[in-house]
């Protein structure tokens, strides 16, 4: 998501330049407002921040009093989700007396209590972030307990904060002190010759080390241009060991992956995480982004749910109808967005409108919805992008904490949105009381595992038993793939279609199973093979059936099926395997191999995975 970068070093080191080019490094994973706090020799706390590009930022230092010469700095770069992008917004954030300066990583769950709790003792907020809370927090520990001794001050604060962070602080009043801590987000200390570094990513630092300490959850780090030491959150020594770093600049910037979309497809269990922080706790729901519609009676009357989207999205929510419906008990019809805006759609305040677009400016999405308001239906915008176009017509947003996603094919965001649709659908279901309490467990307890289990399903094909990077070469040649679902299988089939023709410009084609006898059987043959969603449910035996007919014509059958399921090898010729889960989940982790296929399909044929042909990560014209 964000982007930190921090040093600490002699007197008279240009950390300004530092920071500003460690920012520019980090501008690959996307941006929407950046800043730096730079302690100069003089003693002066030298904060700048601007919205938009990292150019923005570098004219405004420029522009005003430089900060060449100082001894201690911090950089970040935004992107947001709790306020909109401005130079509020943006980071670094000084406490009230100006003496500590803050950038943060990640989601603060209980920023709202906490914001409460620090006003009512008389600090002052100027942003909207929930990050800001942190600099006073701090501010309250340092000028306390602490006792001015910044590492203690931000032990004891971040004891008090539920969520996931990345955080540097200094202070002015220790100008060889860095103090970086780390909970579920990345956070990497850089060795130099009485120098040090802090990055939440490599690539910000590789130019001035290659010597690396990638610290772990719960770490706190305390930088001195002599060295560091790491302490847990109770003060006690950590022994980590640093790392000698081989990457080039742009092979950093991908983690070490040749492509961004593999990394991406790898980022998945956090990502997934990330969409469910703070939305599920010991079992339960919490989505509090719906509590507006809720007060203002919006949802009451609803009889019908649409879903509009387009691509990724809107086989994202084919998988919201199936499960809304059995959860909810709301006919829900999903339409893609560039025939709902011409189709002179019949909605109205009983019509709930919901609209699913990672980049939140799909054009055909926008002017839907806007059609939709004008009818006067509630809209909730499913997207990734805080203060996107779609966020403004929405009376709920709620937002995938999916993080920049580079490669032009959506991986991690479909994921995120599938999880965010699914928290959805069951609080429109635990609200209509259609959902029992003991149910609603049921569900986030099997949701909460989920990011494990993909895990392990990434962790097998990197592992030397892998099975689908020799099964895609061996199909990258074949001009035409053919893929079969049932129930939720049948838009994991289309999503996995869609993936396979986006980046290796094979002809694939999702179809509903049943639907093969009734035309599309006439295409196979031993030369076109067909991919079935396989994985256990109540359709299993029918599409076990479909397999069966067309194992008959001689095509070759390739089934993603769950774990432990040994029957299904009398039907396939090759199997990817899934872990168990319930089956309207099954899509989260079915479409994982099938993402690993298309990918390495399309490096076989030598195509340009991270930008195919023709495509545009952002469809923002009709």
């Amino acid at each position: 998501m964000c982007g930190i970068i921090g040093y600490v070093g002699s007197t008279g080191t240009d950390v300004t330049s530092i920071l500003l080019e460690g920012l520019s490094r980090l501008e690959y994973r996307g941006y929407d407002s950046a800043g730096i706090a730079v302690l100069t020799t003089t003693g002066v706390m030298a904060l700048h921040r601007r919205a938009g590009k990292i150019s923005n930022l570098a004219n405004a230092v420029s522009n005003g009093s430089r900060p060449d010469a100082g001894t201690v700095g911090i950089g970040h770069t935004r992107w947001a989700t709790h306020g909109r992008p401005n130079d509020i917004n943006a980071h670094p954030h000084p406490d009230c007396t100006g003496t500590l300066t803050v950038v943060h990583n990640g989601i603060i769950e209980n920023y709202v209590e906490l914001r409460q709790e620090l006003k009512a003792a008389g600090h002052i907020f100027k942003s909207e972030t929930d990050s800001e809370v942190l600099a006073h927090l701090i501010e309250q520990t340092y000028f306390g307990e602490a006792a001015h001794d910044l590492t203690a001050a931000v032990q004891l604060a971040i004891q008090r904060v539920k969520g996931s962070y990345s955080i540097a602080v200094i202070s002015q009043e220790h100008p060889d002190v860095l103090v970086g801590a780390r909970c579920a987000g990345p956070l990497i200390v850089g060795l130099g010759e009485h120098e040090q570094y802090l990055a939440s990513d490599i690539p910000a630092i590789l130019k001035h080390t290659r010597n690396i300490i990638i610290l772990e959850e719960g770490d706190i780090v305390t930088l001195r241009p002599e060295g560091i030491s790491i302490t847990d959150l109770q003060g006690h020594p950590l022994d980590r060991q640093p790392h000698l770093i081989e990457w080039d600049a742009e092979a950093a910037e991908k983690g070490g992956y040749p492509h961004f979309v593999i990394k991406e497809i790898n980022e998945q269990p956090d990502a997934l995480r990330r969409a469910l922080l703070g939305r599920i706790h010991n079992g339960q729901l919490n989505l509090s982004e719906m509590e507006h519609m809720q007060k203002a009676g919006l949802l009451e009357n609803i009889q019908r749910i649409i879903v509009v989207a387009c691509g990724t999205s809107f086989h994202a929510g084919l998988i919201a109808k199936y499960v809304i419906e059995r959860w909810a008990r709301i006919p829900v019809e999903t339409i893609t967005a560039a025939e709902f805006r011409y189709c002179d759609p019949i909605v109205g305040p009983e019509t709930l409108c919901i609209a699913v677009t990672q980049s939140g400016e799909t054009a055909d999405t926008l002017v839907g919805i806007r059609q939709a308001r004008e009818h006067g239906a509630p809209v909730i915008a499913v997207t990734n992008v805080v203060s996107s176009a779609i966020t403004r017509l929405a009376d709920a947003v709620l937002y995938l904490q999916a993080g920049p996603e580079i490669g032009v094919v959506a991986t991690k965001t479909f994921v995120s949105s599938v999880s965010a649709l699914y928290l959805l659908g069951l609080y429109l279901g635990q609200q209509r009381g259609h959902l029992t309490a003991e149910q609603i467990s049921t569900y986030t307890q099997a949701l909460d595992m989920l990011p494990e289990q993909i895990q392990r399903i990434l962790d097998q094909a990197s592992s030397a038993n892998d099975s689908i990077e020799p099964l895609a070469k061996k199909m990258s040649q074949l001009s035409s793939i053919m893929f079969i679902g049932r129930g939720v299988g049948y838009p994991t089939a289309l999503e996995g279609a869609l993936k396979l023709k986006e980046i290796s410009y094979i002809h694939a084609e999702g179809f509903p199973a049943g639907e093969l006898k009734h035309g599309s059987i006439a295409l196979l043959d031993n030369l076109t093979p067909l991919v079935a969603i396989a994985t256990q449910s109540h359709v299993y035996e029918k599409v076990v059936s479909n397999m069966q007919e067309v194992r008959a014509r001689d095509a070759h059958i390739i089934a993603v099926a769950t774990e432990g399921d040994e029957g299904i090898k009398e039907h396939a010729d090759d199997i990817m395997y899934v872990p168990a889960t319930l089956e309207e989940l099954s899509p989260l982790l079915a479409s994982v191999p099938l993402q690993l296929f298309a990918y390495h399909v399309a490096v076989a044929r030598g195509c340009n995975v991270d930008q195919p042909r023709n495509l545009a990560k952002s469809v923002t014209v009709e």
